[in-house]
């Protein structure tokens, strides 16, 4: 079987919660616990509550040890005997993160095939699927390529089956709040950020949809720019009053409505000056002006583009441009 080499892809940035990892490598919640009492393995990140965080090379090297474990070693000589090879500038060669599900000889998993079963999983309620699934596309695609292909067009079905009645409310609900809360992980676990204050991003007045926005801040911060999110419907004096304190190089807004969007036009009203000196850069997006784009007009500042991936090609540009930072 080709698979993919696991220097490739063993990647130290923590992404797995603890359910994820132990469904991932056999080794029980409770053990993975007592391991890193005992013997300081492995070495777990934490979210700023506390949650343990696992990278794919902390699931090669248990995957590894386990193996040792089942071959009759003591659980502290295989850890002990990871850390020689490691030290000898080995790593463990193991089957790959990606390879948990049985496939044919040669396939590779493809995204859409994880967007299929993820949307299976969300819809039956299956969370602990959900993470496995995130679990494995994520060591053979970038999280990019994840998020992009994969999640949003599930989240795009799973909202049209709300739309067409075919799925009810507490089941986007569940889908919609499962997707949000690992995109805030993800963005509170990227790289080392550049040196710059944050952007701000918030949605429009009697805005409440947050997933576009919350993904592209996401998308952001994985690129290194530092994000603060300030969540839905947030009035504008109060955003203005924010801007004069924080001092942010950008204001990104998000509509999804007429009427948000008419709300979204009266920014200027609050930060007067913004306009003339673009400081700082004012952008906006949203389904409202992809639908209807006689809206790009009548809110002033930078339109992001149709896609997200438009939105945050351009929002670096201006970044680029408008801030003294070489990247």
């Amino acid at each position: 079987m080709n698979q993919v080499e696991t220097r490739q892809i063993a990647s130290e940035e923590p992404l797995y919660n603890i359910g994820a990892v132990a469904r991932m490598t056999g080794v029980p919640v409770a053990t993975l616990r007592i391991w890193e009492r005992r013997y300081g393995f492995p070495h777990s990140a934490r979210t700023p509550g506390g949650h343990r965080l696992y990278s794919e090379r902390d699931v090669v090297s248990l995957r590894w040890v386990k193996a040792r474990t089942g071959e009759g070693m003591q659980a502290g000589q295989a850890v002990r005997a990871l850390r020689h090879v490691q030290a000898e500038g080995r790593f463990p060669e193991v089957p790959t993160v990606s390879s948990l599900a049985p496939r044919p000889e040669g396939e590779a998993p493809s995204l859409g095939a994880f967007r299929e079963n993820l949307t299976a999983a969300l819809l039956a309620h299956a969370m602990d699927r959900a993470d496995q699934l995130l679990g494995e596309a994520t060591a053979i695609h970038s999280l990019e390529d994840v998020i992009l292909n994969a999640i949003v067009p599930t989240l795009n079905e799973i909202g049209q089956g709300w739309m067409d009645g075919r799925v009810n409310v507490a089941t986007e609900h569940l889908a919609t709040n499962y997707v949000r809360h690992r995109l805030i992980m993800w963005t509170m676990t990227g790289p080392p950020t550049f040196p710059i204050r944050p952007m701000l991003l918030a949605c429009a007045p009697d805005e409440l949809h947050e997933g576009g926005l919350l993904i592209l801040g996401m998308l952001m911060r994985r690129r290194r720019w530092p994000v603060a999110y300030l969540g839905q419907a947030l009035p504008l004096p109060d955003l203005a009053s924010l801007v004069r304190d924080a001092r942010p190089p950008a204001v990104v807004l998000a509509a999804t409505t007429e009427k948000s969007a008419q709300a979204l036009a009266d920014w200027p009203r609050y930060l007067p000056g913004v306009l003339e000196s673009k400081r700082p850069i004012v952008a906006f997006g949203g389904l409202v002006f992809n639908e209807k784009p006689e809206w790009r007009e009548q809110v002033s500042g930078s339109f992001l583009g149709t896609t997200l991936q438009e939105g945050v090609d351009k929002l670096e540009g201006l970044l680029r441009e408008t801030t003294a930072l070489i990247v």
